[in-house]
């Protein structure tokens, strides 16, 4: 067998990471047929198979799973020793991959990153908007944005932004129909738009007042995956809407919306940047969380 040169593994390295032909073609730069011809290549030279692939998903067989544990800390160890020469440049450089909840990227990512990608102009990031919970780790990210209760225990994180508040809203036409609640179990009589997460799960309705702390499973006729379209039914008269106050305080503001409940939505701390903890961050990265904790450049 002809020896391997490390810059052949790259393909393999990228699909097994992303377990997704197309996500790891975007991350080379390359088309999906030229990635797969460049695995099929390197599986013949191996003379072992080291991806099953199917219409539907990517898996490592025995051997590229075996294969994917060893050579991925010596890839990292290579990208954590280039990281170490960007010390020695003027600026920052290199791209910066954050995957967000649609709804944190809108609220708190995106003001940031338009001031932090003046200062730093270049540092390329990418953000993948993924309402789940992936992992950033496996999935080749450098950084997530999510609620702080969402976090894994063994991430560092960064506030960013703001704290922020849930709103009750549905619109005054919805109104002259139904009553309007005075408290959260009223609310298990009325029309309600659902918010189902990717897992599948409900989400149930969260309350607090003077340390009362009061969860609602509540029902209608309209479930949604995304707190925009909840926010277009609840306009249209469908149902009430439990969604981010910052997202309807406009239309609060014009009428178009009532809220209800005011009294039971407290603040809360609001959106992080978590990464894992390693020995050396990259240098993107590090320059992203000292801008975000001082609100300016560094």
């Amino acid at each position: 067998m002809k020896p391997i040169e490390p810059i052949a593994l790259s393909p393999f390295l990228a699909i097994a990471t992303h377990r997704s032909f197309r996500r790891a073609a975007v991350e080379l730069g390359v088309s999906p047929s030229a990635l797969s011809h460049s695995l099929r290549g390197l599986e013949e030279q191996l003379g072992v198979r080291l991806i099953n692939r199917t219409t539907r998903s990517v898996a490592l067989t025995e051997a590229g799973e075996r294969l994917f544990a060893r050579i991925r800390p010596a890839f990292r160890d290579i990208r954590d020793a280039l990281e170490e020469l960007n010390a020695f440049r003027g600026q920052p450089m290199g791209t910066l991959r954050i995957n967000a909840a649609r709804t944190s990227a809108q609220l708190a990512l995106l003001p940031v990153v338009t001031r932090f990608a003046r200062a730093y102009p270049d540092v390329r990031v990418e953000i993948r908007v993924d309402d789940g919970l992936s992992d950033i780790v496996a999935e080749g990210f450098d950084a997530g944005v999510r609620l702080g209760e969402n976090l894994a225990a063994d991430m560092l994180a960064v506030s960013l932004g703001p704290r922020q508040r849930s709103a009750v809203v549905a619109s005054p036409e919805f109104f002259t129909r139904h009553a309007v609640p005075r408290t959260p179990w009223e609310l298990r009589e009325l029309p309600c738009i659902r918010y189902r997460f990717l897992s599948g799960v409900f989400y149930r309705w969260e309350f607090e007042r003077d340390g009362e702390e009061v969860t609602v499973e509540v029902d209608g006729p309209l479930t949604l995956g995304d707190q925009g379209f909840m926010i277009d039914a609840a306009l249209d008269g469908l149902g009430l809407a439990y969604v981010f106050e910052e997202l309807v305080r406009t239309l609060l503001e014009q009428g178009r919306l009532v809220r209800v409940l005011e009294d039971w939505c407290p603040d809360y701390p609001g959106f992080f940047l978590y990464y894992p903890s390693r020995r050396q961050l990259p240098v993107a990265l590090r320059a992203f969380i000292d801008f975000t904790r001082t609100g300016q450049s560094v």
